[in-house]
């Protein structure tokens, strides 16, 4: 279960269906309205789940994908406008690591848990197909540990530590010639698992026509390939003019900066600064920086929330469980059975795992008996030859000594006799 949001909404007008249509939403059941005769306080359930949500707090995962050196950890720090402590990545790594840090921050009495996931190394690797299977590992895991989670007999949901990525942000290369063979790869399947919202890094380096042309072929090229990223909510009348904006928007062309710029009246600003001016990072004559705060954090952190649970997740879940053999309405002999069937799978395949594993072992016992016999036997012949050579010096030596003793008698007999005459 989700809280809403800590801030009051001004009052909706009925709904109305949307204009395309929409299977998903099921119409609520007409029942009898009642009149109450006096104030019973039914009222004031909003106001308690706002008091409850603001006690509880509220957790937001992004998930920031790029290859290394498109400013990624930048461009957190200015959306968040506090300063992380991710290490520089290098284009040295073997493989994609993923790095998470998480941070309790707080604004107008409202908290928030924020776990932020940064890429390294993406991109950097001759396998790029390897590069996306990690993010993607990575998503399903915290799905299946939320799933293990709401399995469990005593479930502890309201306090556990949802990890599930609520949002990610696609960092692509200011190129101009559209999108690479490993963008699409990894957004085809990235936007299977989460919300993910197409930025344009460092668009400071392109020109506006530029920039126009390359996001018009970006989209085409995510048309093309059926490549479904994540569209802000317009079902909403509230939001609805402002996220028709931010989805036209889409890819965000951003700029990120960690320093502040004194401009000439006196303003200090968060900008880029270059030889022939400045480039600031909160003008929307400048670059979408700030529809992209608006779309993500101001207006639809909920929104995204809301789709990650109750599309993305369940839609991993129904596999889940179908690859169970579970299905709607299992419950009672029929779920037990099904229980007891699985149950015994896993055990026997545990067992034939273990038998493997055993039996491997026991391989590599025998061959590591037999490659310490082997060296032992080597041992005992060098230890062999080495006492034959030490037996065949002192006879050596005996023999020397013996010669030594003789001739020196024999000296000594002759020095007599000489002494003798």
């Amino acid at each position: 279960m989700f809280p809403i949001e800590a801030e009051p909404h001004p009052p909706r007008a009925p709904p109305q269906p949307p204009p395309h249509g929409n299977k998903d939403r099921k119409e609520p059941r007409s029942g009898r309205t009642l009149e109450l005769n006096g104030h019973v306080g039914l009222d004031a359930l909003p106001h308690q789940l706002v008091k409850k949500s603001v006690e509880v707090g509220f957790q937001f995962n992004l998930m920031c994908v790029g290859e290394t050196g498109m400013g990624k950890t930048t461009l957190i720090e200015s959306l968040f406008n506090m300063k992380l402590d991710f290490e520089p990545c290098s284009h040295e790594l073997k493989t994609v690591e993923l790095r998470t840090r998480s941070y309790d921050v707080s604004e107008g009495g409202i908290r928030v848990k924020l776990r932020l996931v940064e890429t390294a190394g993406f991109g950097d690797q001759l396998d790029k197909d390897q590069s996306a299977r990690v993010i993607v590992d990575y998503l399903e895991a915290q799905f299946e540990r939320y799933l293990q989670e709401e399995l469990k007999v005593r479930r502890t949901l309201n306090y556990f530590d949802d990890s599930r990525i609520h949002a990610c942000l696609y960092f692509i290369s200011p190129t101009g010639h559209g999108l690479k063979a490993l963008d699409l790869v990894t957004l085809r399947e990235l936007a299977k698992r989460v919300n993910v919202i197409p930025v344009i890094a460092k668009s400071d380096t392109t020109c506006k026509d530029e920039l126009m042309r390359f996001k018009s072929k970006i989209i085409s090229e995510l048309r093309s390939h059926k490549i479904e990223i994540y569209q802000f909510p317009t079902d909403d009348e509230t939001v609805a003019r402002a996220n028709a904006e931010m989805n036209n928007a889409v890819p965000f062309a951003v700029v990120g900066s960690c320093d502040f710029v004194k401009k000439e009246n006196g303003m200090r600003v968060r900008a880029r600064r270059y030889p022939w001016g400045i480039v600031e990072v909160e003008n929307e004559q400048h670059c979408d920086f700030v529809k992209l705060r608006e779309a993500l954090i101001r207006t639809n952190v909920d929104a995204l929330r809301e789709r990650t649970h109750n599309i993305l997740y369940e839609n991993y879940r129904r596999d889940r469980l179908r690859g169970m053999h579970m299905g709607d309405g299992d419950t009672g002999p029929k779920m037990v059975e099904k229980f007891t069937i699985k149950h015994k799978e896993y055990n026997d395949e545990f067992a034939c795992r273990e038998v493997k594993i055993r039996e491997d072992f026991q391989k590599s016992l025998d061959a590591k008996e037999a490659e310490l016999r082997q060296r032992e036997e080597a041992l005992n012949v060098r230890s062999r030859e080495v006492e034959d050579r030490a037996a065949q010096e002192l006879r050596r030596i005996d023999l020397e000594i013996r010669t030594l003793y003789d001739e020196r008698t024999r000296l000594l007999a002759k020095a007599a006799k000489k002494l003798r005459r």
